[in-house]
């Protein structure tokens, strides 16, 4: 599997593997399915510091891994969080741990020293996935989505890479 950065021509792709996960549940709190231009007008609000990669089998995006600012407030120029979606006919072959590691390098360059993945309690595959890579439960936040008819807890984990220091550029 070939990992790179998104285009534009890779935005219809990315939101036909997101509306998977809205479909099935219990993986985002996306209610509503999402076309190209939706995804576009995501990308648009990008800072220089936040991408998103793609998995490419065979010259198809089989899935993609978004790396976002945590918040635009300059105390948390550190911090950033992390999601990962595969199509879920390629799960269980290794290219999730591909993609992750690619994320994680690229949170590297971008200089974030702490990472964020918020990932539903019931989702204990995706627990135990990111723990591989390091991450820790760091707290639940009970009940605090409503989706499909039923209430849905948060597990937040983090993952501190202590060789990167604090990013300084764009302070006043």
């Amino acid at each position: 599997m070939l990992v790179r950065e998104y285009t534009k021509d890779d935005l219809q792709a990315i939101a036909d593997i997101y509306n998977e996960s809205i479909v099935r549940g219990g993986i985002t709190m996306d209610t509503k399915l999402y076309s190209a231009e939706d995804m576009r007008s995501q990308v648009k609000k990008f800072s220089d510091r936040e991408t998103i990669l793609v998995g490419e089998l065979d010259g198809a995006v089989i899935g993609w891994g978004i790396i976002k600012r945590y918040s635009d407030r300059p105390g948390y120029r550190v911090c950033c969080e992390t999601s990962i979606y595969l199509s879920f006919a390629q799960t269980g072959k290794g290219y999730g741990k591909l993609l992750q590691r690619s994320l994680l390098q690229k949170v590297i360059e971008f200089h974030y020293h702490h990472i964020v993945a918020k990932i539903f309690a019931c989702n204990q595959k995706s627990i135990d996935f990111h723990k591989q890579f390091g991450f820790e439960i760091v707290g639940l936040q009970k009940e605090i989505g409503f989706t499909k008819g039923s209430w849905y807890d948060m597990v937040i984990m983090q993952l501190i890479l202590a060789d990167v220091p604090p990013y300084q550029a764009d302070l006043a």
